[in-house]
């Protein structure tokens, strides 16, 4: 990989308002709205197209898929293009693949379309963070994914309720206009108001060879892939209450679509939170041990999911606090995990950023179906998330020296940021 220019943009210079950091966030929340207005419409849509739950949350495992192999490809088209023209073009093919989707005429095309919506979604999210890098460094950039997390936050609160309202009033069909309207809007803010942040002279010239040697340099890593897939895994054990909690909540326990967005709200307020005490978190403690605390954590709680849905222990009441409190640490295992394992290739970081996001999103993808396969009740729905922590918490223990003697160190960095030993 031809290596770029020592040249860069200032970064001292720009200082994000609001209006630009609501851009960004907007960008990064775009597969999330297509994924969380659209939940409480799943049992509608296995109902109109005369399917099953298994199938329909298909609909959402492609997405997740999607998404993957969109981060793979969009990545390295942004460092030889620069950022505008990838995230102008993806938002035109959403809205494309959202309009198509309302139309869909069977469950079969509904889920290619998905997979497809969540490939071109992919270029929203990835360029948005290659702006942040080309801008900022270290504290700022730091500092401005954390006020993101507030906006991407909002997507899960408040995206359940409108598409439950857009689905009551008009159908299920039509939360995907409205899905198409967003990314209107969004492409018009885009062409005006996102800049161009790569100049030229600082873009790669080399091709898909130089591409996949950057990936496969990465896959020789064993302590880095083993790192980069626990944000995966810990996807998993959301995305696992993401695609069984309409079913389970709905139709298990009874809920109207009121409800099930107003829980799904308190939950995502969990999870906001829990970033948010993350990013106060490790400015005093390792990221190392954090993960070390918060993985065995979710299990155990996860564990504890298991065990109330199958004797019935508190009801309703028990499964939704014990979902919030592991819901709540969710956003400890990404964050931590990313940055131990971007540490180790900082000289390629947006190759490796693109490798971990495309790990996050098919791991999650991959296991997310199991629920449906286990019956797509709550006893199926906790299983696979105790099973995904469970794989997790062995990762970090057999594949990386977390948990052994003198396997971390400090780096010595102001943030306590650890780095783990390389071989």
């Amino acid at each position: 990989m031809e290596p770029m220019s020592t040249a860069v943009a200032p970064r001292t210079e720009f200082r994000p308002d609001a209006r630009y950091i609501l851009l960004l966030g907007t960008m990064t929340a775009l597969p999330a709205v297509a994924t969380d207005i659209y939940l409480p419409s799943l049992p509608e849509v296995a109902r109109d197209l005369g399917t099953t739950a298994t199938a329909v949350q298909l609909t959402m495992t492609a997405t997740l898929i999607g998404g993957a192999f969109g981060q793979l490809v969009v990545g390295p088209l942004s460092d030889k293009l620069g950022r505008r023209a990838p995230v102008l073009i993806g938002v035109t093919l959403h809205i494309v693949t959202s309009l198509l989707c309302a139309v869909a005429p069977g469950i079969g095309s509904l889920i290619a379309l998905r997979a497809l919506q969540g490939f071109f979604n992919a270029s929203a999210t990835v360029v948005a963070m290659a702006v942040i890098r080309d801008r900022f460094v270290g504290a700022d950039a730091s500092r401005l994914i954390s006020r993101l997390m507030l906006v991407i936050g909002v997507a899960p609160l408040f995206a359940p309720s409108v598409g439950g309202l857009i689905a009551g009033q008009f159908g299920w069909r039509a939360v995907f206009v409205a899905l198409a309207v967003y990314g209107a809007v969004l492409w018009v803010v885009v062409f005006l108001r996102l800049p161009e942040t790569l100049p030229p002279e600082r873009r790669r010239t080399g091709g898909l060879r130089s591409a996949l040697g950057g990936y496969r340099s990465l896959l020789r890593d064993g302590h880095f892939v083993a790192l980069a897939v626990l944000p995966g895994l810990g996807m998993a054990v959301l995305f696992a209450y993401v695609v069984g909690s309409p079913f389970v909540l709905r139709q298990e326990y009874g809920l109207t679509a009121h409800q099930f967005a107003l829980l799904f709200a308190v939950n995502g307020i969990g999870l906001v939170a829990g970033a948010q005490v993350n990013a106060a978190l490790v400015q005093r403690v390792a990221p190392i041990r954090i993960l070390r605390v918060a993985l065995p954590a979710v299990l155990v709680l996860a564990l504890v999911l298991v065990a109330v849905v199958a004797t019935g222990l508190g009801g309703l009441a028990g499964v939704l606090v014990v979902l919030f409190a592991l819901l709540s640490l969710i956003n400890l295992i990404a964050p931590n995990a990313s940055a131990l394992a971007l540490s180790r290739h900082g000289e390629m970081a947006g190759t490796a950023a693109a490798f971990i996001g495309c790990l996050q999103a098919g791991v999650a993808g991959g296991v997310s179906p199991l629920v449906g396969v286990f019956g797509g009740d709550a006893r199926g729905m906790s299983v696979v998330m105790a099973g995904a922590a469970a794989v997790a918490v062995a990762v970090l223990a057999v594949a990386t020296p977390a948990y052994r003697r003198g396997g971390w160190h400090h780096s010595g960095r102001r943030s306590g940021e650890p780095a783990l030993a390389r071989g």
